[in-house]
């Protein structure tokens, strides 16, 4: 007998069981779950990483790496179709008029254009970044485009400390390597 000819007798699909139907079905009374405790009851269910006391898989395995997340710039994007539909020919696009706009909804980040869609009109836009097909297409529109110039929010920009400076005001003495014993 070969495997196809039993599943066309006995059927591609197992029945579903249908539970709490009464005693005669056998899955009766309980339902398959037992009596009391925490899996008789309703949303009951551990975590898949749950392991019972025994120290989490995720705290025996060892953290390594870095990863710039923290550092990264958001910007609100807008593309050059949403100013095309809602900018006149000539008019200013700035982050104040594409909050009047809705184009923006948080001043607070940075605007980037994207060049999706087409731009036939004379804009003068000035915001924080441009796409390179954003930038040509504004500028093939007739219209200029300029990059805001704000200073990056950075924690690696402190002022650069003088090394002479600080053993004048008391610090550290600079590490000098040993000589040998024998030399």
């Amino acid at each position: 007998m070969m495997i196809h000819e039993v599943t066309a007798k006995v059927g591609k699909h197992k029945k579903r069981k249908r539970i709490g139907r009464g005693i005669g079905s056998g899955h009766g009374k309980t339902s398959g779950r037992g009596h009391k405790g925490a899996g008789s009851r309703s949303g009951s269910g551990i975590r898949a990483s749950r392991e019972g006391g025994q120290m989490p898989l995720f705290r025996r395995v060892p953290k390594r790496g870095f990863n710039n997340a923290n550092f990264r710039v958001e910007y609100s994007i807008v593309n050059l179709k949403a100013l095309a539909a809602r900018f006149e020919d000539g008019d200013t696009v700035d982050v104040d008029s594409l909050m009047k706009v809705g184009l923006v909804s948080d001043a607070s980040k940075p605007v980037k254009v994207l060049g999706e869609g087409a731009l036939n009109k004379k804009l003068t836009v000035t915001v924080d970044g441009f796409s390179k097909g954003a930038l040509q297409q504004i500028e093939a529109a007739g219209g200029t485009a300029t990059v805001l110039d704000k200073p990056m929010k950075s924690h690696n920009q402190a002022k650069e400390r003088d090394p002479k400076a600080d053993g004048a005001k008391g610090g550290r003495p600079a590490k000098t390597k040993a000589s040998p014993a024998g030399a």
